[in-house]
């Protein structure tokens, strides 16, 4: 009997040590949680009854060279609901339903659901959520809020593209620069029940946003205004799919416009600018997804004539052509076993290279394209980027499509020395152009100069690569005096500017397939031709009628030469009745 009184007292024992070990152990526990980890604790339970209320940052402004806004800023506000502090239901359903043009069934169904924050409409102009604010109405939120606006609405639509609708950018300089513009939301952190219902009469803590920095850029309102102007006549007169021009200075890649008419209105991007029913939501976007597509930089074309001036450097720089070498034209050249037309069909006869380039005589460049040879010729298109991308900074760009080097034959070479069998971008063939007038350096197109912080202290200058000597200054200057009686003598005659030397070239490219009538004529000028300072391509995109580039394309440049030189103080060299040197 008292073995089995101490066998029990000992199995309580040790139930009791067991029993005092947990006990020691939670309450140790506990301790540890209230006073080592109290304030984590604390600061977790306090996040469990705690909503955060966004306050949207502005987005950076967009500004051109001058200081002008080229995409801003609109207030507008969030309309939402709090159903716990909701007192008189009916009137709200009915103030809101009437204000913000929503069903009175859709407002309800919002109004009557139990969640700590119900959103009714965002993007409400600020005249209407004043009106919403002036009832009083208990219950319901007016938030701030920003709306991406662009005064100019369809200017540079195509190069500045636009945001949605949580003002992050989409397309064009918005998304390229969105790291830029983008502001820091702030917020609102509001006190709520067990169930998540915010209360009333308790303290709220706030964070204030920061607005984005601001974006400067080489556009020139005034010089984009006139050129979109001068592309929107011709797209009507020449009834053609398109204009798209480039106007840049040689010299470091700055661009001052560029334009793809038809444009669209930046601040309603989804409407088409063209009529035009749809099957298919699916037709309806891929026809959003092309009225956003830039042509300059995110399509590619054959260049046609323009490209002669390529095949030209390439040989004053092997060495092998002469200003004064004489060539035959009869009207067409045999290549192996094809015969290749000039435009002209009856021929040019005897003529020297000058006269060939300011003939655009096609057998010239076919013989010129002959000596040079496929190794050289590539080496130059290496040499002027139109084996790559140029980098400008809009995101899409798109790069030349061209033969394998390897693959190259005696006809494909004759081709391609006069523009034809391959395909680069406008972007391209302009930065090409500018490195050929320029003394032999190849500059990055860009947009962005530089950034400022919201209270317009310069907070970073974009930099761009050039490279230097990728022709001889020799070739350069030689390019452009041939250039110069392009214009002066030769097919680009109606791109003459009285006063001024101008520079230039002339093309008249047909489209694939070939032989359906449809053509990209264009004409790429540089003023003043011994100083170029600025350079202008201009491209009308199936246009009817008449279809030469030197008689439609050029004197499209010419109109915006005679605005923008004056404009930017560049002065003319003689009296307009005076001849020119």
């Amino acid at each position: 009997m008292t073995g089995v009184k101490t066998y029990n007292r000992k199995k309580m024992l040790i139930m009791f040590c067991m029993i005092f070990a947990v006990a020691m152990f939670l309450i140790g526990r506990l301790g540890y949680i209230m006073i080592g980890r109290g304030e984590y604790y604390s600061n977790k339970a306090q996040a469990l009854h705690e909503r955060e209320r966004a306050i949207k940052a502005p987005r950076g402004r967009i500004l051109d060279r001058n200081g002008v806004v080229l995409a801003g800023n609109r207030p507008v506000c969030t309309i939402s609901v709090i159903h716990s502090q909701i007192t008189d239901p009916e009137q709200v359903i009915e103030v809101l339903s009437r204000e913000l043009g929503i069903s009175e069934e859709t407002v309800r169904a919002r109004v009557e659901k139990v969640s700590s924050r119900e959103k009714i409409k965002s993007n409400v102009a600020k005249d209407v959520a004043d009106v919403i604010r002036s009832y009083h109405l208990d219950g319901v939120m007016v938030d701030e809020d920003y709306k991406r606006y662009y005064p100019f609405d369809e200017m540079a639509s195509r190069v500045l593209g636009f945001t949605g609708s949580d003002n992050q950018g989409i397309v064009g300089l918005e998304v390229e620069y969105d790291s830029v513009l983008q502001g820091k939301d702030g917020y609102i952190l509001t006190v709520t029940d067990a169930n998540g219902i915010e209360l009333v009469n308790t303290a709220e803590s706030r964070q204030e946003p920061v607005a984005g920095n601001d974006l400067y850029l080489s556009i020139d309102a005034n010089i984009q205004s006139y050129v979109q102007q001068e592309a929107e006549k011709t797209l009507i007169a020449k009834e053609a799919i398109g204009v798209s021009i480039i106007v840049m200075n040689p010299k470091n890649g700055e661009i001052y416009a560029m334009v793809n008419a038809p444009e669209y209105n930046l601040n309603d991007p989804y409407t088409l600018n063209t009529e035009g029913e749809f099957a298919t939501e699916q037709e309806k976007q891929d026809a959003l997804n092309q009225m956003w597509r830039n042509f300059c930089i995110n399509d590619t074309y054959e260049p046609g004539s323009i490209f002669k001036t390529v095949t030209a450097t390439a040989a004053f720089e092997k060495g092998v052509l002469s200003v004064e070498d004489t060539f035959v034209c009869p009207g067409y050249r045999m290549v192996g076993d094809r015969i290749i037309k000039c435009h002209k069909t009856v021929g040019h006869g005897l003529e020297t290279f000058r006269e060939g380039i300011m003939n655009s005589c096609n057998p010239v460049f076919m013989d010129v394209g002959a000596r040079v040879g496929v190794e050289d010729m590539y080496h130059t298109y290496e040499q002027l980027g139109l084996m790559r991308r140029t980098g400008i900074d809009l995101p899409g760009e798109a790069t030349s499509i061209m033969h394998k080097k390897e693959d190259v034959k005696e006809v494909d070479l004759a081709i391609m020395s006069f523009g034809q069998s391959f395909q680069i971008t406008p972007m391209q063939l302009i930065t090409a152009v500018s490195a050929i007038e320029n003394g032999g350096n190849l500059v990055t197109p860009h947009f962005g100069m530089y950034a400022t912080d919201p209270d317009g202290n310069r907070i970073k200058t974009f930099e761009y690569p050039v490279e230097s000597g990728v022709i001889s200054a020799e070739t350069s200057a030689t390019m452009r005096d041939l250039l110069e009686a392009v214009v002066a003598e030769g097919s680009g005659r109606r791109g003459q500017v009285a006063g001024y030397r101008i520079a230039g070239k002339t093309a008249t490219s047909e489209k694939l397939p070939r032989g359906n009538g449809k053509y990209i004529s264009s004409f790429i000028g540089i003023a003043p031709a011994d100083d170029p300072q600025i350079i202008t391509l201009v491209l009308i995109n199936e246009p009817t009628g008449i279809y030469y580039g030197g008689t439609i394309a050029a004197p499209v440049a010419q109109r915006i030469y005679e605005n923008i030189l004056p404009y930017l103080g560049i002065e003319a060299e003689y009296e307009a009745e005076e001849p020119q040197d």
